[in-house]
């Protein structure tokens, strides 16, 4: 059995003895819009739950369109060049583009100018966010949690935010897309990890395809609504990264609307656990480091026995990587029982915690194996997984431990699939 794994920029195939006891786990195909750039224009000018952008503005505002950075797929040209055709049709508005950046890196000039388009990068000013310099946030409010929310202060001084970004399933907050531009894309690190605590992320709630009663996602709605005036512009994607459709108008409408057309081609149920589970991270640029991986492993995680085996094949280009905690505070724990206990212990509060929180209770119900080319084994072995050269000897291997009767799960397009056991 020949299977291509989403992996990097050029898929990664694999080849599986035919004797095997394989499933192939992949959402339902959505074909490509014919035409994205009409849909676009159609969706802006009649939106779902909200006048037409056209009508939202008017001369003298000021008008911040949000975009997402470089580790998501998000088709930021056509949505743009969209959104900034309604808004240079007006007179005397000022734009200024924001890059949501959340708690992630910087991203470098060539980013931006693949992100956004040459024309874009030249003619308009983008502005980073920066989650780790209170300097450039302003304090807006406390949640129904309980915190804080700082905002970037130039976003806020915005008269209409525009939320532009993709919707796909979100290990934790249930979905992407939505208020999510907001936060964490322009929030203040103090909101995001009040956001991403411990009590947040350990919710039962807190999984793949909830929205309703995830303690996450409805922290994200609240802070947006505190960001003031917003109009939403969202996108569905395929395995191609191609747009199957748009979502645009009001947030909580147009965002639900998305959510529902992607978990019905991205919920699959299965009759049962798996003993080995092959995963990826969807390819570039999702693939971009281990941290983002995490996702992949949690779709996995879905559906594989206790005490089985998680197989990820992702890029890694990016390493661990190495700005921020994520390998520090995998590196300073023995075991994952350790590392769970470290992040669960009274007023414990680090930067990405959330990521090595998630992987940490992955690891205490089944083994993670890792195949990247942008990582080295001792990198592999120091976040508290297990190296593998190649995807077919490993589970061979495996095979060998858990008997020749063994099932086994490929899930090609990673966590564009949400899993689930049909018996719970």
């Amino acid at each position: 059995m020949r299977i291509k794994l989403a992996y990097g920029k050029t898929g990664l195939p694999i080849e599986l003895d035919d004797s095997l006891n394989v499933t192939v786990v992949e959402p339902s195909f959505v074909p490509a819009l014919a035409d994205p750039e009409a849909a676009v224009r159609d969706a802006l000018r009649a939106p779902i739950g909200s006048p037409p952008l056209r009508d939202l503005v008017r001369p003298g505002m000021r008008v911040g369109v949000i975009f997402s950075d470089i580790t998501r797929p998000a088709p930021n040209p056509l949505m743009l060049g969209a959104v900034l055709e309604v808004l240079d049709a007006v007179p005397g508005i000022e734009v200024v583009l924001f890059n949501a950046l959340g708690t992630h890196r910087p991203n470098t000039e060539a980013e931006l100018r693949g992100m956004a388009g040459d024309a874009i990068f030249e003619r308009r000013r983008i502005v980073q966010n920066d989650t780790f310099d209170p300097a450039t946030q302003v304090w807006v409010g406390v949640t129904s949690k309980g915190h804080e929310t700082w905002l970037n202060a130039e976003l806020m001084r915005c008269d209409l935010k525009i939320l532009t970004g993709f919707i796909e399933p979100h290990l934790f907050a249930g979905f992407s897309g939505g208020g999510k531009a907001i936060m964490p894309g322009m929030a203040g690190q103090r909101t995001v990890l009040g956001n991403h605590d411990a009590g947040m992320v350990g919710h039962p709630k807190a999984i793949w395809g909830v929205t309703e009663g995830n303690p996450i996602w409805e922290e994200v709605r609240e802070v947006a609504g505190q960001a003031g005036r917003l109009f939403l512009l969202n996108v569905t994607l395929n395995r191609d990264k191609a747009v199957t459709g748009v979502f645009a108008g009001d947030l909580d409408q147009a965002h639900a609307a998305g959510c529902a057309f992607v978990k019905r081609s991205a919920m699959v149920a299965v009759e049962g656990p798996f003993d080995i589970v092959v995963t990826t991270n969807s390819g570039y640029p999702l693939d971009i480091n281990l941290y983002q991986s995490v996702k992949g492993m949690r779709a996995a995680d879905q559906i594989v026995k206790p005490g089985g085996a998680i197989l990820i094949a992702t890029s890694c280009w990016d390493g661990l990587p190495e700005h921020g905690l994520y390998g520090q505070i995998l590196r300073e724990s023995k075991s994952p029982r350790e590392l769970l206990a470290r992040i669960c212990a009274p007023g414990f509060l680090e930067q990405d915690q959330w990521q090595a929180h998630i992987q940490a209770l992955i690891l205490l119900k089944a083994d993670v194996y890792v195949r990247s080319d942008g990582l080295t084994d001792d990198e592999i072995r120091s976040a508290l997984l297990i190296p593998c050269c190649r995807i077919e000897d490993t589970v061979v291997e495996l095979v060998g431990k858990y008997g020749r009767g063994a099932s086994i799960c490929v899930m090609p397009e990673g966590p564009q699939t949400i899993p689930y056991v049909s018996a719970s």
